[in-house]
């Protein structure tokens, strides 16, 4: 079973908080989503080759993405822009800042509505164009889960979370561009 959902064409500003017909179950449920939440990292530049920025070949964009108490990331460029290919870049980060936020709240509505998750696996893509003026923007995203849910869980319920997951996303709710989803839902068979 697969199909489309979550097309969000316009830019999210100004976007309600009411959930799609539903969710009240959720709010319900859920008390502890209120109030401001605060985030801190630290990106070190690592590249300095030994003469820094003197040219732009000169410096490698390597550089250390730290947060207390996790492990570091090790962060580049894109290879398109001089980065090393084997690092994470930002662009890598925020297609998987998108696919890991759907996935969270997926297996939360999963969870409340009794749907049995096994299994998920998103191959999700980011398409960014370079602009001479701006530098460059995200057009869209596009992410790909597929999920595998327990027999006898309903597999038109596990598809239609996807759109009230992508709702609740705080990740997608911060972008100016469409996020979209095309979910495939497997039921697991009995044994």
């Amino acid at each position: 079973m697969g199909g489309r959902c979550c097309d969000r064409t316009t830019k999210r500003q100004g976007h309600e908080a009411t959930a799609p017909q539903g969710d009240r179950t959720i709010r319900q449920q859920d008390h502890s989503m209120k109030g401001e939440h605060h985030y801190s990292v630290t990106v070190e530049w690592t590249g300095n080759t030994g003469a820094g920025t003197a040219g732009y070949a000169a410096y490698s964009r390597d550089h250390l993405i730290q947060a207390a108490g996790k492990p570091d990331v090790p962060g580049s460029s894109d290879p398109a822009f001089r980065g090393d290919a084997a690092r994470w870049n930002p662009e890598d980060l925020l297609v998987a800042s998108l696919s890991a936020c759907h996935k969270l709240w997926y297996l939360h509505l999963c969870a409340v509505e009794g749907i049995t998750v096994q299994a998920y696996r998103d191959e999700a893509e980011g398409v960014m164009r370079e602009d001479p003026e701006r530098g460059g923007a995200f057009a869209s995203v596009t992410l790909r889960p597929q999920v595998t849910i327990g027999a006898g869980c309903d597999a038109a319920l596990a598809e239609q979370l996807h759109e009230r997951a992508h709702h609740f996303c705080f990740i997608a709710n911060s972008v100016n561009f469409p996020v979209r989803c095309e979910p495939r839902i497997v039921i697991q068979p009995s044994t």
